[in-house]
């Protein structure tokens, strides 16, 4: 059985072909079933979690992501949350690889972005801002900029440093990047927005927006959580990446829908129908597009 590293995933999967792989996904037939969750008993660290998530294609390829989430380990001077991916054999269920499943996450997720954008940012977007300064931003940026023309980079964060930390790491880009001062005229420059915080309460406000833009939420992946404010997704034409998981743990979906900002119809389609051709995707250069991803 072949093991890949953290490394090697990241050098086996750039995000050309992997968002070409994840369009293939989504337009076949691939089942994947929920997340299974499972509480464990662990003394000391009560909320210790175990995740399976399979899936497979019938006879091609089979394998299921193993997550674990251990708060207790933060005392313990370790990562809260590790993730491994094991890779079986579709016709004999035999062991084949196993993969870093941190990296494939934050990759995956990525690339999922990218693939919305593709489909629903404006073809001559150029200037990408980037709202958060954790793992997934710089995936975020390497991966829209695979599939948009994108010149400069405004990276915004509530921490200086971090965002200093972040510019740093764009070497050998195609992009110039800047750290962005105020969070509002960063949104007016921007062509596509992408957020991946832990944000609570909305950080991007629909009063912002301005005509042909693309917004894509990352961060929020429980119900308490947003990163856009009902205005936001009443001006857009809004997507998911799966509508069950987005109306059951998308914080920006599920208040919206609450607080009568949003329809239940006005969500336009996932990245099933957008990968197949069977819902409407960008209708105008002057729309405004908003893609939310809470992951599958």
């Amino acid at each position: 059985m072949r093991t890949y590293d953290r490394e090697a995933v990241a050098c086996l999967l750039p995000y050309g072909r992997l968002v070409d792989a994840l369009e293939d996904a989504f337009r076949t037939d691939v089942n994947a079933p929920g997340r299974t969750h499972y509480q464990l008993a662990v003394p000391g660290d009560a909320d210790a979690t175990l995740l399976l998530m399979p899936a497979w294609r019938s006879g091609e390829s089979l394998g299921v992501k193993i997550a674990t989430i251990f708060p207790g380990n933060l005392r313990k001077n370790l990562p809260s949350v590790s993730a491994s991916y094991l890779l079986l054999d579709a016709t004999t269920g035999m062991p084949r690889a196993f993969l870093d499943g941190a990296e494939l996450t934050l990759r995956r997720t990525a690339a999922a972005s990218a693939l919305a954008s593709r489909k629903l940012s404006r073809p001559d977007a150029s200037t990408l801002l980037m709202v958060g300064t954790g793992k997934l931003a710089p995936q975020l940026v390497a991966a829209h900029a695979t599939v948009r023309n994108i010149e400069k980079v405004l990276v915004w964060g509530r921490r200086p440093e971090a965002v200093a930390r972040l510019l740093q790491s764009f070497t050998n880009t195609s992009f110039t990047a800047t750290a962005a001062g105020d969070l509002a005229d960063a949104v007016a420059r921007a062509d596509i927005i992408s957020c991946a915080t832990l944000a609570t309460e909305p950080l991007i406000r629909g009063a912002w927006l301005r005509k042909g833009q693309h917004v894509d939420l990352v961060g929020a992946f429980r119900p308490d959580m947003r990163e856009a404010d009902g205005e936001a997704l009443a001006r857009a034409d809004v997507y998911v990446d799966t509508f069950e998981g987005a109306l059951a743990e998308a914080g920006e979906i599920i208040q919206s829908l609450q607080e009568g900002s949003l329809e239940r119809s006005g969500i336009i389609g996932d990245l099933f129908a957008l990968a197949r051709g069977t819902c409407r995707a960008r209708q105008s250069a002057d729309a405004i597009t908003l893609f939310k991803s809470v992951g599958t």
